[in-house]
């Protein structure tokens, strides 16, 4: 698989494209991007390994990626809590939401939760960052600040998926100077962003909806999936 990267300004009018001449709502978008983000959680952490899994929720699109994560693990059989401190007021965030609650996974609520979540005997086994995407401008303010340093505390200890892209991350530079945030797994969604250059830990590439000649037209690589799968891993040669 070529791992060919899409900037923040390509990956933004790929979206708009295919909420216009590809067709597709951005329902059915977040859908299949939480959707592959949660395989590959399923994947670096199966149930035997661990089931508690928080998810960090932010106030955009991002966020709703995770949101739809966590019901898909929920329904998977994991141990479902979420963290969504600045919720969104459009309807699709809204129905989201709502979904998680129907199936009885519990909200955390303050940063000080969040904090127990991640350590002690009972913390939880995989975090999902979903708190900021490509589009990201610092400075990281409250109380996203407080979670980002939780987050960077205790990344030895609790495996973190990221989503799409870490968050506090430049996503042409990656993480820039003073940034010690490291996660474990990245899910890059539709392409990899140029920050992915700069990731070491284990990769994933989803969002199985685009055509050959949509890639090709916007100079980027639908990954080999196998199967029915969502998510295809990169390997350290195709990280080159």
């Amino acid at each position: 698989m070529s791992m060919r990267y899409l900037s923040a300004s390509v990956a933004a009018a790929v979206d708009k494209e295919l909420m216009s001449t590809q067709a597709f709502s951005l329902d059915q978008l977040m859908e299949l991007a939480g959707l592959s983000v949660a395989e590959a959680v399923l994947k670096v952490q199966p149930l035997e390994k661990g089931s508690k899994v928080l998810v960090l929720a932010g106030p955009g699109n991002n966020g709703g990626d995770g949101l739809v994560a966590a019901r898909h693990l929920s329904l998977w059989g994991y141990s479902l809590s979420y963290y969504y401190p600045r919720k969104s007021r459009h309807e699709h965030l809204i129905r989201l939401e709502t979904q998680l609650k129907n199936l009885g996974i519990p909200e955390i609520s303050t940063a000080a939760e969040v904090a127990a979540a991640l350590s002690g005997p009972s913390k939880v086994n995989h975090v999902i960052d979903a708190l900021f995407g490509f589009s990201f401008k610092p400075p990281m303010r409250p109380p996203f600040d407080e979670i980002l340093r939780l987050l960077q505390e205790s990344q030895d200890s609790v495996p973190i998926t990221a989503v799409d892209i870490p968050s506090s991350w430049d996503v042409d530079q990656g993480p820039l100077e003073g940034n010690t945030y490291a996660p474990e797994v990245l899910v890059s969604l539709t392409g990899p962003k140029p920050a992915a250059k700069f990731f070491k830990g284990r990769h994933f590439v989803g969002g199985r909806f685009i055509s050959k000649d949509f890639a090709a037209k916007w100079d980027f690589d639908i990954p080999p999936y196998i199967g029915g799968e969502q998510v295809v891993e990169v390997t350290e040669k195709e990280k080159l």
